[in-house]
């Protein structure tokens, strides 16, 4: 399984609302309010590119109130 990031910029007010639709992903790991330009941070695991893709695209951006998404893939991890 691969780790991938996925950062989230959250309409006003409805951080909480997105953060617990996002822990109901069975690919959820943990999740973190964040300062800067997102809102949201989530690490997530994918088996593959193509799951990676549906995430995304089907369940990540159809959550209501998320505006915009920003992905992060990983290659290594160090200990």
């Amino acid at each position: 399984m691969r780790a991938i990031f996925v950062m989230m910029k959250v309409e006003p007010g409805a951080l909480a609302d997105v953060a617990d639709r996002v822990t109901d992903l069975e690919s959820f790991s943990e999740a973190y309010s964040i300062s800067g330009a997102y809102d949201l941070l989530v690490k997530l695991y994918v088996d593959d590119f193509e799951d990676l893709s549906h995430l995304v695209t089907e369940k990540i951006q159809k959550i209501p109130h998320v505006r915009e998404t920003f992905t992060i893939l990983t290659f290594h991890a160090f200990k």
